[in-house]
């Protein structure tokens, strides 16, 4: 199924640019089509909405959600090869492709979303599009939408609220070295795994537990074979919306500033669903009927901060150049700057 859809988008690539004034975006992405359940589609829809009704017909965007025509990390390959132009690329996926993606895994640098939305939105995150650009080649960074904020630790044997207590849990990470440096560093045994085989992974013990934002884990049902959450927020983990570069080179100027702002408001979108889902009784008001749900103290995150800051910070310095430390400590400098800006407060 999936060869003959993929044949079907080479298919209608080579023949869609019948005329330079028509233009079709196709856009992959691997959740839920659902606009009110995910905060990656909302991001892709409200992006196709603008970009369909703003250029007038002269670009159509299509979506192929839900892993049509492949894995994300796929995906991510076939914009940079222009059989599709857009996708939002998880870290995972990006990581086969740009090492230096793995600075974002630094662990317990936020104090809320609010400093991820500065610190993505500022400096930072300009010089993060810049060194992707330049290093991939092909490929232009449109913005870093939300796959739903900080993450949350869950698991099955035990709540969790001191760095003690996390000795001997099974937790799953994602298959980044930085992922299981961090949760080694804190006693846990990191246990790489796909996304795909974590539900099953819960239910029969293969591991005890695992880390993602809470949308994700309302949207995968992992409360179904977990008891307890800890709101550690130690990670923050956007996409990254990827276009492919010829394709956005040949845009006029107008074209290009339509897809900016498009761009813009897809993130916005991914961020305000986050939160929504986060707050509604999907989120935690709902899930404190059926685990026990733990905020740390700050004394008990700070401890867990400099034991796994101390992991991250050796792993970083081997395992990538002088330009991923650099990226380290221009984060840690705008993470600092941005923890401590309160909303609508002006600096003292």
């Amino acid at each position: 199924m999936k060869a003959h859809l993929l044949a079907a988008v080479a298919l209608v690539a080579l023949t869609g640019a019948a005329t330079a004034q028509e233009k079709t975006i196709r856009f992959a992405h691997d959740s839920n089509p659902d606009i009110y359940d995910n905060p990656n589609h909302a991001c892709a829809t409200v992006f196709a909405n603008i970009v369909n009704t703003d250029t007038n017909g002269e670009i159509t965007v299509e979506l192929y959600p839900g892993g049509q025509i492949g894995t994300i990390t796929e995906a991510v390959q076939m914009v940079r090869d222009g059989i599709v132009e857009m996708t939002n690329a998880s870290t995972g996926s990006l990581a086969p492709y740009y090492a230096n993606i793995d600075v974002l895994n630094l662990p317990f640098a936020f104090a809320n979303n609010g400093a991820t939305n500065e610190v993505f939105d500022g400096e930072f995150g300009r010089a993060l599009k810049a060194d992707m650009e330049e290093k991939l080649g092909d490929v232009v960074v449109l913005g870093y939408p939300d796959t739903g904020g900080l993450f949350a630790i869950t698991n099955s044997k035990k709540e969790i609220a001191t760095l003690e207590d996390m000795k001997g849990v099974r937790l799953r990470t994602m298959t980044l070295p930085s992922h299981q440096a961090i949760m080694n560093a804190l006693g846990m045994e990191a246990y790489p795994l796909a996304f795909s085989e974590v539900y099953s992974g819960l239910q029969t013990g293969v591991i005890d537990g695992q880390m993602n934002p809470i949308p994700i884990i309302v949207t995968a049902n992992l409360d179904e074979v977990q008891a307890y959450m800890t709101l550690t927020n130690h990670l923050y983990s956007p996409f990254t919306l990827l276009m492919n570069r010829s394709f956005y080179d040949e845009l006029t100027d107008a074209q290009k500033d339509i897809v900016h702002y498009a761009a813009q408001s897809c993130v916005d979108a991914s961020r305000g669903l986050s939160r929504i889902i986060e707050a509604s009784d999907r989120g935690i008001s709902g899930l404190k009927g059926q685990m026990t749900i733990t905020a740390l103290s700050p004394d008990d995150r700070q401890a867990m901060r400099e034991v796994t800051g101390a992991a991250f910070d050796k792993h970083i310095e081997e395992t990538l150049g002088p330009d991923a430390v650099a990226l380290v400590d221009l984060l840690k400098a705008e993470t600092e700057k941005a923890n401590a800006t309160r909303f609508m407060v002006d600096p003292e």
